[in-house]
């Protein structure tokens, strides 16, 4: 028995992150088609998700959450106020929120939901074809068997791990959240790189895409740590060491620190910005779910 056996799932707001949690949830046979309904303003949207996944797609947010177990918070941050205030009434002692917006903190999240019983995740792009890193907090009126819901809900989107101090989560956003976007600028760069040597732009781009695969395959089943991976390949004086002297040289550690250290300054700056509207804006007794 499955923690999501026997379990309604709701899904409100059905971009493309998603329609891919859907996806894996039916792929991973943890809930079928006849256990999820999603809400979408468009009928061609809504049209797409019903035939893409054959579960029932309705228009009204409110219908959607009314009987399910688990709730799906997929909209845009932008809009969390509006479809907060329109679902909360509805949310009942029981009900799992799971919010996978960027940016809310919990606090935000129940004070706008009036509802106590708050999952904050941060998953990354890769999520989107199941080998994605999510990271999430539960807040404390959380029950064990909410947790592993939550828990087997991200599991279909690849690794997910669960903190305790949600800090770690505006942590994670920082770090494996914006994480591809790092990776694909130094795909970016290498690809532009080999073009320049004069390899046909398709080449080189195959080139670069199986060496990045390749090399995060052999550091995970090597557990060796990166620094020993990489003296592996650099022999003195040779290629390797002539290139990591030019990516030390343009300060390349240097650089991707502050890059994160930017991206998490930003998180929480918006995270507080988004809280404190939220809370002043939000009901003020969040005693549900509690």
């Amino acid at each position: 028995m499955t923690p999501l056996a026997d379990t309604t799932v709701a899904c409100v707001g059905s971009g493309m992150m998603a329609e891919a949690m859907l996806a894996g949830l039916l792929r991973s046979g943890l809930v079928t088609p006849d256990r999820i309904v999603a809400s979408h303003p468009r009928a061609e949207r809504r049209a797409a998700l019903e035939h893409a996944l054959g579960i029932r797609v309705v228009t009204s947010n409110t219908e959607a959450v009314r009987d399910a177990d688990v709730i799906l918070l997929a909209v845009k941050p932008q809009m969390l106020a509006k479809v907060g205030r329109e679902i909360g009434p509805h949310l009942r002692d029981g009900q799992v929120v799971l919010s996978v917006l960027a940016g809310p903190t919990s606090a935000a999240l129940v004070a706008t939901l009036n509802h106590s019983q708050v999952v904050r995740a941060m998953p990354n792009t890769p999520a989107r074809i199941g080998e994605g890193m999510t990271v999430w907090y539960a807040t404390p009126a959380c029950t064990p068997e909410q947790r592993a819901q939550a828990k087997a809900f991200l599991g279909v989107l690849g690794a997910e791990l669960e903190v305790e101090d949600e800090k770690f989560v505006a942590m994670s956003t920082a770090v494996s959240g914006t994480g591809p976007a790092y990776v694909f600028l130094v795909m970016e760069a290498l690809i532009d790189a080999a073009v320049h040597l004069g390899f046909p732009r398709h080449i080189a781009h195959d080139l670069v895409i199986e060496t990045l695969e390749g090399s995060t395959k052999f550091a995970r089943q090597s557990g060796d740590h990166p620094a020993v991976l990489r003296n592996m390949v650099t022999s003195p004086a040779g290629t390797s060491a002539a290139a990591i002297h030019e990516l030390e040289s343009g300060r390349l550690r240097t650089v991707l620190s502050e890059a994160v250290w930017a991206a998490y300054r930003r998180t929480v700056e918006l995270g507080d910005q988004m809280e404190a509207q939220l809370t002043k804006d939000s009901p003020k007794d969040a005693s549900k779910g509690r």
